[in-house]
């Protein structure tokens, strides 16, 4: 499967599209990654703990919108786009979305 931020594929011709597909994940921080987060704020660094999280999340969300794609019979998704969130009443949860058209290619 191919995934791609472009509308097209080179060397490759888009014979059908499917359709919009989407990814959705929504999840917790903790508060140890908090705390950690809170003292790289004071000391500076980078909050290992969220890139941790958000590197998961994206991942989940990826994989999630990629399996959406087969169940229509893609062979890719073009155009793919990511949006970051936070929710919640203390911002304490992070929302990944991912969206794009499922294809087949030629």
């Amino acid at each position: 499967m191919i995934l791609t931020t472009t509308a097209t594929i080179e060397g490759r011709a888009v014979s059908e599209y499917l359709g919009i597909v989407f990814g959705e994940v929504i999840t917790g921080i903790n508060v140890f990654k908090d705390i950690g987060a809170g003292l790289r704020n004071i000391f500076g660094g980078r909050a290992q703990g969220y890139e941790g999280e958000l590197l998961q999340a994206r991942e989940q969300c990826l994989q999630e919108m990629e399996q959406r794609a087969r169940e229509l019979g893609s062979d890719a998704v073009v155009g793919v786009k990511m949006d970051y969130e936070a929710l919640g009443s203390d911002n304490g949860m992070l929302m990944v979305t991912c969206s794009g058209t499922a294809v087949r290619l030629r």
